[in-house]
């Protein structure tokens, strides 16, 4: 047999590899979303169906496959965590066969997508990469586009005066181009698109950052590295993480998240393989097919549903995957960060904006030619959302069944109904559990953490941030899908990246709704019973706290006193990487009372066992 005849067999035995584990996949999330299906059809057997019943099933229907699939991702990357030998190889194997000694050829555009942001810490972020490559003798294989659709005067002076002076700075070691749109179309991805038309031929490689973005150079070349060795490979995707912050909600936030987001990210990468996820940024695209295939369609119709594509990254990888290549991720971290939103109203800005966007993938998902996997994915990305309202709404029937019923004791079984609670509920805290598990069983992920109590008790602050975040972001979403069939938008505006103070009124101002549903459902639940009102209190505690929430965990001074006592510590804040020490964050500055604490890390070797 020849050496071609045996790629052919290698490549045949590793898709039907693929195909096995994505019918295994399929099976349990089936079997399972049947199951829960089933129990709650029992669980509200008492006294026959009615209307309300089928309204009740219909919801809790809906919300089923996301959590389903979560949770099964998550099992899925804890065993691939604790079991496999080698977790990347498994997940990712072009990517476990890289040679970080070998060099570099290509010519790769890094590309910093910008809208009027603040512009101190993009130039800060980009300086540091640019040192990077220039200490690791590689600045003459990238080149630096600040890509700006800014429309805000005095963020174009500023943005005008600092990126000269970036360019003056480094004009003999690194190539650095401003452009700046005038207009906007195509938002983000029209950006990226005229990047691809004006300069794409020069390039073989381009790596997607936002403003927001920051990568080491090591974790650049890597990326490079793989796609020159993987021809077939269309995007690769870094997992990206939190940059150690002083925000007090962001600390929370992406702590739940670095708990999260690895065994999530293994799990789906087990079995999405060759359809795997783009997120938008700390990406490298190979050019020539991205630029060839990957162009957006306009969709039919007025905004919000209609015209350009809002979240262009999931239909960008599904377009990728159509003309043959290969979109995967790299499922584990590397120094690829990106700053998550410091308050409640950047987090809900900025999830209202993918909720506009994914549910334009409702007129996507019946593109010719789409894999299988892409059309989930993209049903996925709308559940995401469809399903945060779905919970509302069983949520609000409930209590009207509740509290309009003349015979409380009749409208469910109590034994079903728990088990079905405290099922839904593993599955919600699976990725996090999973994760929890993994570090607790290693002693220096648990120093990294801050240690093994400063880590429980992070976890549990966090779960209670969770469950106050949850309904809020809930209702959220629900009122803004009702509001979307008549043309309520959220466009693509500029974020607030860095901590600051959420005024008592502004929070009234948004967070009113939530506030007025957590009182009349505490004033409800309380008419019908006590057990009525304890059962229903992580969910009206949320809605009535919201202002109080919004304001409380934006304060400054909170924030600076987590870091101080090393709660909710992400590992860089123990092991403080030479690769963050450019961009001097003050989660990282030192603090004498903490230091002598974090000094044995570097000295603790991680026994062979784990």
């Amino acid at each position: 047999m020849n050496g071609s005849s045996t790629q052919v067999v290698t490549d045949t035995a590793k898709e039907r590899a693929v195909q096995g584990r994505r019918r295994l996949f399929g099976a349990a999330v089936s079997l399972t979303v049947g199951a829960l299906f089933v129990l709650m059809t029992v669980t509200l057997s008492p006294g026959g169906y009615d209307v309300p019943d089928l309204v009740l099933i219909a919801f809790f229907a809906l919300t089923l496959p996301y959590t389903v699939v979560g949770f099964w991702n998550a099992v899925v990357g804890l065993v691939v965590m604790r079991f496999a030998r080698d977790p990347l190889a498994a997940t990712a194997p072009a990517v476990a066969a890289d040679d970080p000694a070998r060099s570099i050829e290509a010519h790769t555009a890094l590309l910093v997508c910008i809208r009027n942001e603040d512009v101190a810490p993009v130039v800060r972020n980009v300086t540091a990469m640019i040192e990077g490559l220039v200490d690791a003798d590689v600045a003459e294989r990238f080149d630096v586009y600040v890509l700006s659709d800014s429309n805000w005067l005095d963020v174009i002076v500023e943005e005008e005066s600092a990126i000269e002076s970036l360019r003056h700075r480094w004009q003999d070691r690194i190539r650095i181009v401003y452009r700046r749109r005038a207009d906007n179309p195509g938002f983000k991805a029209g950006n990226i698109r005229d990047f691809c038309e004006t300069w794409g031929d020069d390039y073989a490689f381009a790596i997607v950052l936002d403003a927001d973005s920051y990568m080491s150079a090591a974790a650049l070349k890597r990326l490079v590295r793989v796609m020159e060795a993987n021809p077939q490979i269309g995007i690769l995707q870094s997992l990206v993480t939190g940059l150690p912050t002083t925000s007090f909600f962001a600390r929370m936030f992406q702590f739940g998240m670095r708990l999260g987001m690895r065994s999530h990210t293994l799990g789906a990468a087990w079995w999405q393989a060759d359809c795997g996820p783009y997120w938008g940024h700390n990406a490298i695209l190979r050019l020539e097919p991205f630029r060839a295939y990957c162009e957006l369609p306009k969709l039919p119709g007025r905004p919000p549903l209609g015209g350009d594509v809002l979240s262009h990254d999931q239909v960008e990888a599904v377009l990728m995957r159509r003309a043959g290549y290969e979109v995967r991720v790299i499922p584990e971290e590397f120094e690829s960060y990106e700053e998550n939103p410091p308050t409640l109203m950047e987090f809900l800005r900025r999830d209202l904006r993918w909720c506009q966007g994914n549910m334009q993938y409702g007129r996507l998902i019946g593109l010719p030619g789409l894999k299988l996997v892409s059309r989930i994915q993209l049903v996925l990305a709308m559940l995401m959302f469809l399903g945060s309202a779905a919970w509302i709404g069983f949520m609000v029937a409930t209590a009207m069944i509740v509290v309009f019923a003349t015979e409380p004791a009749v409208l469910f079984r109590p034994d079903t109904g728990l088990a079905m609670l405290v099922t839904i509920l593993t599955m919600v805290f699976a990725p996090k559990l999973a994760s929890i598990v993994d570090v607790l069983t290693r002693l220096r992920a648990r120093q990294s953490f801050g240690g093994t109590m400063r880590l429980l008790a992070s976890v549990v602050g966090e779960v209670l941030f969770f469950m106050l975040i949850a309904p809020i972001a809930a209702l959220a979403h629900t009122l803004f899908l009702l509001g979307l069939p008549f043309g309520r938008t959220i466009g693509w505006s500029a974020q607030r990246r860095s901590g600051h103070g959420v005024p008592l009124l502004v929070a009234l101002r948004r967070l009113w709704p939530q506030t007025a549903l957590g009182i009349a459902g505490a004033i409800g639940f309380a008419g019908v019973s006590t057990g009525a009102l304890i059962a229903a209190a992580p969910v009206v505690t949320g809605l009535a706290l919201a202002v109080p929430f919004a304001v409380i965990t934006a304060w400054p001074r909170l924030g600076r006193f987590a870091v101080r006592v090393r709660l909710w510590q992400i590992p860089e804040e123990g092991e403080r990487p030479a690769a963050l020490a450019p961009l001097a964050l003050p989660a990282l500055a030192p603090h004498p009372a903490t230091d002598m604490v974090d000094a044995p890390i570097a000295a603790v070797s991680e026994p062979a066992n784990g």
